[in-house]
């Protein structure tokens, strides 16, 4: 009978590597898809970039004397696209939005840049792109909401802090950007 205690002892360490080499797997499939989720905002993102010069090329030939605005549009879209993280491109990428949102108000006022078809098109694509961001959007957020509460939770936070996985930032709209737009005549 002594070699039930020595059986028991090798089960329970048994349980305890498939355990940790279980939850350390999981952890790695959480944190590829939270970066798979970033992808795919990323590749609306480029999509939204592509399109802004050819946007504020349209509204400047209408309104030239609105030279802020497109320097705020060009300026964020700048950053965004030179972002070296997730966080700086969610950063950047709200006030881009904001800018976008400031242009569009910018073109209400001229009632034939309304009327231009090519400047009703980009503003369609843009409507898309923007769409298809939100959906990628919560993609990513409902991804990277998984794998923080598996990184917080109790035991698997022990094999999280053992291989320095770390929460991500979700991508939230800036507190500016929930203040609905006024668009004024």
């Amino acid at each position: 009978m002594s070699w039930l205690p020595w059986a028991i002892l090798g089960a329970i360490v048994l349980i305890v590597i498939f355990w940790a080499v279980g939850s350390y797997n999981k952890l790695v499939s959480f944190s590829v898809r939270v970066d798979n989720g970033w992808a795919q905002v990323d590749v609306q993102l480029k999509k939204r970039f592509d399109l802004i010069p050819n946007l504020v090329e349209t509204v400047k030939g209408y309104a030239a004397h609105e030279k802020s605005t497109f320097e705020e549009v060009t300026k964020w879209r700048s950053a965004a696209m030179s972002a070296k993280s997730p966080e700086e491109a969610m950063e950047s990428n709200a006030k881009l939005s904001r800018a976008i949102v400031n242009l569009f108000a910018t073109a209400e006022q001229y009632p034939d840049l309304k009327a231009n078809q090519n400047f009703q098109n980009l503003q369609s694509q843009l409507q898309d792109i923007e769409s298809k961001i939100a959906i990628s959007r919560q993609f990513y957020n409902d991804t990277a909401m998984r794998y923080n509460e598996y990184v917080m939770h109790f035991p698997s936070n022990i094999i999280a802090s053992m291989f320095h996985f770390v929460q991500r930032k979700y991508f939230e709209i800036e507190e500016a950007d929930r203040a609905v737009p006024q668009v004024k005549f």
